[in-house]
């Protein structure tokens, strides 16, 4: 189960605000890790968040007995992280926001299994958010015979060597 994740952005408390508004939840300042940091607060019953840092903050394992701690890093590349989120809005609602604020988005369907809607957040970072139409169909396929069979009609290995 996930419970949060982190991203990184150019305008950390924007980006907070408008995933906020995405989930229904709320954005609100985070500091522990930078000065710029903001959380959200999905709401749910999962107390789901998501971190949103500065575009070049990475996190840096401490030494001893300290908690991880952020640093500055100047890097501000694509990344291969990103995350699936639901929202209870519509996918013309979800359109629409991303094109209010700019940013690339367009309806995927996952291998012929479930939908989503590609949001790239500031045009580098991808958020896959998923309608309530497109978190039953994830809930009803992602299933490990699914995936494997998907594998299988790939006739790729399921399982490594």
């Amino acid at each position: 189960m996930l419970f949060h994740i982190s991203i990184a952005a150019h305008d950390p408390q924007h980006v907070a605000g408008v995933i906020a508004e995405l989930w229904g939840g709320e954005a609100l300042f985070f500091p522990p890790v930078s000065d710029n940091g903001w959380i959200v607060l999905a709401g749910d019953d999962r107390r789901t968040a998501m971190e949103v840092y500065p575009i070049d903050t990475v996190l840096r394992e401490a030494a001893g007995d300290a908690d991880a701690y952020g640093e500055a890093t100047g890097q501000v590349n694509f990344t291969a992280t990103h995350a699936a989120i639901g929202t209870s809005l519509s996918l013309e609602a979800v359109l629409e926001i991303a094109a209010r604020e700019g940013w690339p988005a367009k309806y995927r369907n996952r291998g012929g299994m479930f939908g989503v809607v590609e949001v790239w957040i500031e045009g580098r970072q991808m958020v896959e958010v998923m309608t309530p139409e497109m978190q039953n169909e994830y809930r009803a396929s992602m299933t490990a015979d699914n995936w494997r069979a998907m594998l299988n009609a790939f006739a790729a290995p399921a399982s490594p060597a």
